[in-house]
């Protein structure tokens, strides 16, 4: 099975959340440190290394964290910091490469495939990591390679503040000495599975003749063998910002009804905000837009922790909301906008969030996906007609 040859860095800002509160407070430099909820049902969104040691993790219980590291200094984080810090570096990356994908907030890959004709790719990215570190503050870990499978791979076996390069051809035998859940999209189930198989290394996973793996998981087998033998040809996508996504709705007859109108913002917020997650998009800026019967419009917005989460964004649409109408007279239409979209997906809200909750929201998206956005609805998106 032939590799093909590309130059892609996989760029990851070890441990974000807590590199930038120790950039903020430099008491917290190797301290362990819990980034997270501090309630008793909160949850862990992030630990430093030193907090590892006892065997925390993210989406841990924070209680459960402590009784594992009683002495970690527990932070309730700010996702102003970290949308600034996720920005400085993307500025430094856009800057000086050709091409960039921007997966997470804290998470980059870079395709210099070309540039080895100009200049040495390895040396290259030293360079660009010094610099950003230099820029920033933070701390990095990369991995060079011909795709961003096995360089994705490769940076996490790295961490912290490491970095790699994986020749063009070595990506099989790279792999071939690492736990299998090492792979990305190895959950717990396919861990199990294969574990009971006799399966532990990647290499034993990547001899298993892909129609055996096809029987037993359907197309994600195929996918799997492609994996464990370090075959990756997905693109490197350009980043971009992307515009924005939208709704609003004009009423069949202007209306100062305050409980009908605070069920439309809920309604149409929760729908675009199952778009946004669908989609894999945060969004940092919420707008909203008021239109009364003699046609005249105001928008107001507000920028905001990147966030996709139905809860955050709707008291933010309706504080929005009070500000805009100011006015008393009828209203004709009302419109929400999301802005400032990057990707990323569902986002531990440090403050308020806890297992069951990130469990319900999860369930409830599951639900939707499978047999439509309208089956599961909040009540106060509903008015009597």
């Amino acid at each position: 099975m032939a590799i093909s040859y590309r130059n892609i860095i996989h760029l990851d800002l070890d441990t974000f959340f807590v590199s930038v509160e120790r950039l903020i407070n430099p008491k917290l430099i190797g301290k362990p440190v819990l980034v997270g909820g501090t309630g008793d049902r909160g949850v862990v969104a992030s630990c430093s290394y030193e907090a590892r040691k006892f065997g925390v993790r993210s989406a841990m219980p924070m209680k459960a964290a402590l009784r594992l590291c009683s002495d970690a200094f527990v932070v309730r984080g700010d996702y102003e910091a970290y949308s600034k810090y996720s920005h400085l570096v993307t500025d430094v990356i856009r800057d000086r490469v050709p091409l960039f994908e921007k997966s997470s907030i804290d998470e980059f890959y870079i395709d210099m495939t070309g540039m080895e004709k100009f200049f040495g790719c390895a040396k290259y990215s030293r360079e660009l990591k010094q610099f950003i570190t230099k820029e920033t503050g933070l701390p990095i870990s990369y991995a060079l390679a011909s795709n961003k499978l096995v360089s994705k791979v490769a940076t996490n076996e790295v961490k912290p503040n490491g970095q790699l390069e994986i020749p063009f051809g070595t990506e099989r035998s790279y792999l071939a000495p690492l736990k299998i859940d090492r792979l990305p999209g190895v959950g717990d189930k396919t861990k199990i599975l294969l574990i009971n198989m006799g399966i532990h290394k990647v290499e034993t996973l990547s001899k298993i003749p892909v129609e055996l793996l096809t029987n037993l998981m359907g197309k994600p087998g195929i996918d799997l063998h492609r994996k464990a033998n370090g075959i990756d040809e997905s693109p490197v996508i350009p980043f971009h910002e992307a515009k924005s996504i939208s709704t609003e709705q004009t009423f069949q007859q202007d209306t100062i009804d305050l409980r009908f109108l605070n069920a439309q913002l809920v309604r149409m917020t929760e729908k675009i905000a199952f778009q946004l997650r669908q989609e894999n998009k945060l969004t940092g800026c919420i707008a909203v837009k008021i239109r009364y019967s003699d046609f005249d419009t105001h928008t107001i917005q507000n920028s905001v922790p990147y966030t996709n989460q139905d809860n955050v964004i709707l008291q933010t649409v309706k504080e929005l909301f009070q500000k805009v109408n100011t006015r008393r007279l009828l209203i004709r239409l009302i419109g929400v906008r999301f802005s400032n979209l990057m990707p990323g997906n569902y986002q531990i809200d440090l403050f308020n969030d806890n297992q069951q909750k990130v469990s319900l929201y999860q369930r409830i998206d599951s639900i939707k996906r499978q047999f439509g956005e309208k089956l599961i609805q909040k009540a106060s998106g509903f008015t009597k007609t």
